[in-house]
């Protein structure tokens, strides 16, 4: 299934736009960048702080787990290197595929935006659909990978919840 979404991707969903706007969307997600600039945001108000703190709080879990402990146990070669020959639009990042830290680290943190405020939940989650296909997009993710990651991002948000002891209703989400 991978393959074929890969290909479906890479075959039909190219052009002088996607081209430009998904490696610009790309690196808004590479080391949480834009996320933890969300977190430091709720950070200087005093109404968001405990949410700045759950943010980048679950954001460093989803870091963890995923980059340090999955991506090595795992070490999925990225599909560039799977697959040689394919033109990519950024520089070729290094370590391994599965899961995908940008995914992670978008779900967690839209996931988190979306309890601290309903108004912040819609458009975080946009963009970090966003982040995670420009992965798929730029060939450097496989779909599973994104899937793990959203996965992981959302479980580790959770988690950060819990241990905030912050209200989780599956419902709201």
């Amino acid at each position: 299934m991978d393959i074929l979404i890969m290909n479906y991707v890479q075959n039909h969903l190219h052009n002088g736009f996607t081209d430009f706007i998904f490696p610009v969307i790309t690196v808004l997600g590479n080391s949480g960048f834009i996320w933890v600039l969300a977190g430091i945001c709720l950070l200087c108000s005093k109404k968001y702080r405990l949410y700045g703190v759950m943010l980048l709080a679950a954001l460093m879990l989803t870091h963890t787990v995923g980059e340090i402990i999955l991506k090595q146990l795992v070490a999925r070669p990225r599909p560039f290197v799977a697959f040689p020959g394919h033109r990519l639009l950024i520089t070729a990042p290094g370590g391994y595929s599965f899961p995908s830290g940008h995914a992670g680290s978008s779900f967690t943190a839209a996931f988190i935006l979306r309890r601290a405020n309903k108004k912040f939940g819609i458009p975080a989650l946009l963009l970090a659909a966003l982040i995670a296909f420009s992965r798929v997009f730029l060939f450097v993710h496989y779909p599973s990978d994104i899937l793990a990651g959203a996965i992981l991002g959302v479980f580790c948000a959770f988690f950060i919840c819990f241990l905030f002891k912050e209200d989780i209703k599956v419902s709201k989400i």
